[in-house]
């Protein structure tokens, strides 16, 4: 006797959504309140905003969540959910030409857990919490 193929498929996808959810267990929940706007106050704010060199080259304002979110003249930077395409992210690890590595100015950039946090919170969906 055959077994159907779809209640199989059904029994399978199922079994395999625990799995799915592995990678989040033992994670905690990145903070935008918390966590990364107090590297944005640090380290970008005093060129990301209006009369800043980096506003004014690229319009990005990241006095507030709001405008973080509506990103530059040229677009969003982030894309809740994806840190490796976020143009913020890649301007960070120094994915993009060297003339644009974030934090422009500060030998090494950001440190390692910063931009750690920062990829997280992107990850986890760029929320204002």
């Amino acid at each position: 006797m055959k077994t159907p193929a779809l209640p199989v498929a059904i029994v399978l996808a199922v079994l395999s959504l625990p799995a799915l959810a592995i990678p989040m267990q033992g994670r905690v929940a990145v903070s935008y309140k918390n966590d990364v706007l107090p590297i944005i106050n640090d380290y970008c704010l005093s060129c990301h905003k209006p009369g800043g060199k980096g506003y004014e080259k690229s319009g990005l304002d990241m006095r507030s969540y709001e405008s973080l979110m509506k990103g530059t003249r040229f677009g969003s930077v982030i894309k809740p959910g994806d840190s490796f395409t976020s143009v913020i992210i890649q301007a960070v690890e120094g994915r993009l030409h060297p003339s644009i590595k974030m934090p422009y100015g500060i030998d090494g950039g950001l440190s390692r857990d910063k931009i750690k946090l920062f990829k997280e919170w992107v990850q986890q969906g760029a929320k204002n919490n």
